[in-house]
């Protein structure tokens, strides 16, 4: 990997569950990988609610390990698995992000990692 990239941790995010990098800081462009509800601890809290929460408050320790806000987020992709979820997210989602808010793809899967019902993804700029 380059010299250039900058991995970005948190001790309040969980660590990754496989072989990547929970973020990159690419000269000042900040890479999160889809961040899963799941707390510093491995717990998963069950509702949709509070599963979109715990992603959003994920992304917010990263960020904030790069010296960021979300603020500095310019795009965001969110998964869930059931697209009925899709109103119960996005009333989480608008308490973490200020207009003009990122651009954004919500989509709709089978599956996520550890059951999860939704992970978030986002590209911050400094």
């Amino acid at each position: 990997m380059s010299t250039k990239f900058k991995p970005v941790k948190s001790d309040k995010a969980p660590p990754a569950i496989g072989p990547y990098s929970c973020a990159l800081d690419a000269n000042g462009t900040i890479y999160l990988s889809g961040q899963l509800p799941i707390d510093e601890n491995g717990s998963m809290p069950e509702t949709v609610i509070e599963q979109a929460a715990r992603c959003l408050i994920n992304i917010k320790h990263l960020l904030e390990a790069a010296g960021l806000h979300m603020d500095n987020v310019v795009k965001t992709t969110v998964f869930i698995t059931n697209m009925d979820d899709f109103d119960t997210v996005n009333s989480v989602y608008k308490r973490y992000f200020i207009p003009p808010y990122p651009a954004r793809c919500c989509v709709e899967v089978s599956r996520l990692p550890k059951g999860a019902k939704v992970l978030i993804d986002c590209i911050a700029v400094r």
